[in-house]
């Protein structure tokens, strides 16, 4: 059953309400409102017709970065592959080096390229390490091989100065420098390059190509070595002048301490020497090399390294050099110890090799001392005239060496040794010294008159004395005094030429010797050490000496020499009475002859002048009872000599050399023999007399008598 519940709802549908149908768009475009055209201003119209050619290189460049950065990645790796130990990196020699020590041990002189040791950039002078960082390279420790802003301002200046950016300062870090010393791995070859000098020279070449190629090198290093490895080889490598290759040979060289000791003077001065090493170097010019190290100080005062004080007082005091680097000595002597060893062990040396030697620095420096006095105080200003020195023991020991007026030179011509001169009446020694082996006295009496040789092809020879008259008869001692030049001829003759020729040659006069009568007056050359060589036989007692000044030569490190001295006392020429009676003789040439200018006060001294046809040469060679020393004065060119003898300049060179040499040592006797009837000193020429220590009579009793004498003996 159901029941209504109300009336039913109606049987229709909810009213829907349609939606008005949509407007159908149109089909027509709308027209867009035209944009105002954009401003691109000045720039902007220039720039915009080659925007695609700006876009195109863009580009290109960054395509070629990568490229760039992709290729200097494989060099990097390839050079960072191939660098050896640093061990193998800090000697850079391809030679070795001769270090010549003087007579008391101690280093004068070097040649060849020197290496004084390797030492780090640890162990070097805290000073040093500074100096060299501030000058070079401020920024060491903080880029990468290439310091790119220094670079770059390098560039700038070199192009303001002279228009080509690679020429001039490059603005190379240490690292870039190193890579050049290294020569980027290339190692010297005889076949590419003509000689070592070459070959660095090449290194050191500024190309837009090697200098890519030396900042690839100067990453590789960075790659494969520390900073501290780095500054170690570029320590040991670089160049320092006067021969030395490395610091430590640097600060030997000029200072005498290791380089893990120099001060702040001296560390800026080996530090300046980086820029310009044979222009700076001490040795040439030590105001120069004091002036850039003043530079330097104040580089390193501006880079921290030095407080205001600690620069004011380096500046106030600057480097000076050692002693044995002050003393100029020895040039002259050091190339001709260097000529006289083997080849092999001296300038073609692949070892490191010490030679002692003969050398005394005080001798040397007297020598130098009195050829620059008596140039500047007795030589007209612009003389080109030239002269030499040399002194010797009587046993060859060479002490002192000058090969010419200039005292700084190194492998220049030596006067001394390389010059063959006539020797005019320096020969005549050997004339008398023949006499007086063959039995002659120092009394027998010689002729001075007008006299005429005939030779064979030269026809008449008719010498005449400098002093253009003669003396008529004339003691033997008294020609010799006056340096007569017909009783010389007259002697040479009558004791046989080939006499006098054997005793000369014996003595040391080993080039070629006239063959006519003008032997006895010196027409033959020879160089001065020859000469000087055959006046210390005379000193020694008649002995032939051989000039020598290397002693001993081993290879560093080594206790046993490779080579002794070869020269000193040889065999006996001529009798030791002849020797002691000719060194009677040439006392008298200094005492009241020729030589007197020679004469030193409190000494004996004996000598003998020479002087040349035309005075193209002039010498004196003489000697005390413990070192003989020969002067020659002349023209390089042979010009003559304007009023110079040899009784004149080179006697004064002579006295003034051994002033200082035998100044405050105990006077020497000459080792001479007084011939009986000279108990009375000869009086000197022009005195009166016959110029003999004897009344007219006695004179006369003793010439009759040597007159017999020589009759009796084929004379």
């Amino acid at each position: 059953m159901t029941g209504r519940r109300g009336p039913k709802p109606p049987l229709v549908a909810e009213k829907r309400t349609k939606a008005a149908p949509a407007k159908r768009k149109s089909t027509k475009p709308t027209r867009r409102k035209k944009a105002a055209p954009k401003r691109r201003g000045l720039l902007g119209t220039i720039i915009w017709p080659f925007k695609w050619l700006l876009i195109l290189f863009w580009r290109i460049f960054w395509r070629g970065a990568v490229v760039v950065t992709l290729l200097i990645a494989v060099g990097v790796f390839f050079y960072a592959a191939t660098l050896p130990q640093i061990d193998e990196l800090v000697d850079g020699r391809t030679r070795g080096s001769v270090t010549l020590q003087d007579a008391y041990g101690d280093t004068f002189a070097w040649r060849g390229d020197q290496f004084g040791g390797m030492i780090s950039a640890d162990a070097v002078s805290e000073n040093l390490h500074d100096a060299v960082v501030a000058t070079e390279d401020k920024r060491f420790y903080w880029h990468f091989g290439v310091d790119f802003y220094a670079t770059a301002a390098a560039m700038v200046r070199n192009f303001r100065n002279g228009g080509n950016p690679l020429s001039g300062a490059g603005g190379s870090s240490i690292t870039q420098q190193t890579a050049k010393l290294l020569c980027f791995g290339r190692p010297f070859d005889p076949d590419t390059w003509e000689d070592e000098a070459a070959y660095e020279a090449d290194c050191r070449r500024t190309t837009l190509w090697r200098k890519v190629q030396e900042a690839v090198y100067a990453f590789a290093m960075e790659a494969r070595y520390t900073k501290s490895e780095i500054l170690t080889i570029y320590l040991n490598r670089a160049y320092l002048g006067a021969g030395s290759r490395g610091f430590e040979a640097a600060s030997q060289r000029y200072f005498g301490v290791s380089a893990a000791q120099v001060n702040v003077p001296q560390a800026a001065m080996l530090a300046g020497l980086l820029k310009a090493p044979s222009s700076f170097a001490p040795t040439r010019n030590l105001q120069v090399s004091q002036d850039r190290g003043a530079t330097v100080i104040r580089l390193m005062q501006e880079n921290g390294y030095l407080s205001e004080a600690e620069a004011a007082n380096a500046q106030a005091n600057p480097a000076t050099l050692s002693e044995a680097a002050r003393a100029r000595a020895g040039g002259y002597f050091a190339d001709w110890v260097m000529d006289s060893g083997p080849n092999f062990f001296t300038d073609g040396t692949t070892e490191d090799v010490i030679i002692a030697t003969t050398l005394d620095p005080r001798i040397q420096t007297a020598a130098e001392e009195a050829l620059t006095f008596i140039f500047e105080e007795r030589v007209r200003e612009g003389s080109e005239a030239q002269a030499a020195i040399v002194v010797m023991s009587a046993d060859g020991a060479v002490r002192a060496m000058v090969g010419g007026r200039d005292l700084t030179v190194s492998g220049a011509f030596n006067r001394a040794t390389q010059a063959l001169r006539q020797t005019g009446s320096a020969f005549k020694p050997f004339v008398y010294g023949t006499a007086l082996d063959l039995g002659m006295s120092p009394f027998d009496i010689l002729l001075d008159a007008p006299t005429c040789w005939t030779t064979p092809g030269s026809g008449e020879w008719c010498p005449r004395n400098y002093t253009n008259d003669f003396q008529g008869e004339v003691t033997m001692v008294e020609a010799l005094q006056r340096s007569l030049n017909i009783p010389a001829v007259a002697l040479s003759e009558l004791v046989g030429r080939e006499n006098v020729r054997t005793v000369a040659e014996n003595f040391g006069i080993v080039s070629d010797l006239a063959q006519g009568p003008a032997l006895a007056l010196g027409a033959s050359e020879s160089t001065l050490v020859e000469m000087t060589g055959a006046y210390a036989g005379i000193l020694n007692g008649g002995s032939a000496v051989k000039p020598y000044g290397l002693v001993e030569l081993r290879l560093i490190g080594d206790a046993e020499p490779l080579l002794t001295a070869t020269g000193g006392i040889r065999e006996r020429v001529i009798q030791e009475d002849a020797a002691r009676q000719l060194t009677w003789m040439m006392y008298q040439v200094v005492e009241g002859g020729s030589g007197r200018r020679a004469a030193i006060d409190g000494w004996e001294i004996a000598g003998k002048t020479g002087t040349t046809q035309g005075a193209r040469d002039a010498w004196f060679i003489g000697f005390s009872g413990d070192y003989v020393a020969g002067v020659w004065m002349g023209y390089d060119n042979n010009t003559p000599l304007t009023g110079v003898t040899g009784s004149g300049l080179p006697a004064d060179i002579w006295h003034e050399t051994m002033v200082r040499v035998l100044g405050g040592l105990t006077p020497t006797s000459l080792p001479m023999q007084v011939p009986a009837q000279a108990q009375t000193p000869l009086a000197q020429p022009g005195e009166g007399g016959d110029g003999l220590g004897f009344t007219p009579q006695e004179a006369d009793n003793i010439i009759n008598d040597l007159l017999r004498e020589l009759q009796n003996n084929g004379g």
